[in-house]
């Protein structure tokens, strides 16, 4: 079994687009999305993406999925009139972990925070004692997470830990869409597609602050600055 782990598209659909053509050339047996799919200016376009996918995918519920016309300040209004009730179910009802028997890896256990809660930070630097906390009754010895937007390939004792990066909102202080192959080993991957069409999409979408998106689509915050920061909140919603 070979994976494409795409995570934190966060409804940058020019960057899944461009990140999905290259996987279509990786002769990979699944594609496993590792949650916040629809969260940011296209949505709608996200959504299209993903469900013309013609080929076996799975879908992990990030805390931002589930809060799809439930968070009723911020962004969470103009999120619920973007999704319909069937596209709200579709993504309120991602599964919360999803394990895969990966070629030259073993079983890994995929999910967006870490194995306990889809709201904790797990980074490069995350302390060996947080690891094992959140790895007590967990048999999967890989372990692929997201939520943090930073790409990663790491060993804690007998544990891997795999952060894809962001495709669609990386925090790697430049831009590019992350995401990773995994099996027979970790490869991870950074595409290029084009920012600046893509912050005139989201000019235009109607997304409260999209001049917010557009910076950090266009001039991301760096791995340091990230990390430091959920290293010093751990769990963030």
């Amino acid at each position: 079994m070979r994976v494409a782990a795409l995570a934190d598209v966060h409804g940058n659909a020019p960057a899944l687009e461009a990140v999905l053509a290259e996987v279509a050339n990786q002769r990979v047996d699944l594609i496993v999305f590792c949650g916040d799919l629809t969260w940011g200016p296209l949505p709608s376009e996200t959504l299209a993406l993903v469900r013309a996918l013609d080929g076996p995918v799975r879908f992990v519920r990030g805390n931002a999925d589930r809060s799809v016309g439930v968070l009723a300040d911020g962004r969470g209004p103009w999120m619920t009139t973007q999704h319909d009730p069937e596209q709200t179910a579709f993504v309120n009802g991602f599964e919360p972990h999803v394990v895969v028997d990966l070629d030259g890896l073993g079983p890994a256990r995929f999910v967006h925070g870490s194995p306990r809660s889809d709201e904790e930070c797990v980074t490069p630097e995350t302390p060996a004692e947080r690891v094992a906390e959140f790895m007590a009754g967990v048999p999967e010895r890989v372990i692929v997470t997201a939520h943090v937007h930073v790409s990663y390939d790491r060993r804690v004792g007998d544990v891997r830990l795999v952060g894809p990066g962001s495709v669609g909102r990386p925090y790697e202080g430049e831009p590019g869409a992350r995401w990773a192959l995994l099996g027979p080993d970790v490869e991870l991957r950074r595409t290029e597609y084009d920012y600046e069409a893509t912050a005139a999409l989201y000019r235009v979408s109607g997304i409260p602050d999209a001049e917010q998106e557009v910076e950090m689509l266009l001039h991301p915050p760096t791995r340091a600055e990230i990390i430091a920061h959920a290293e010093s909140v751990v769990f963030a919603g």
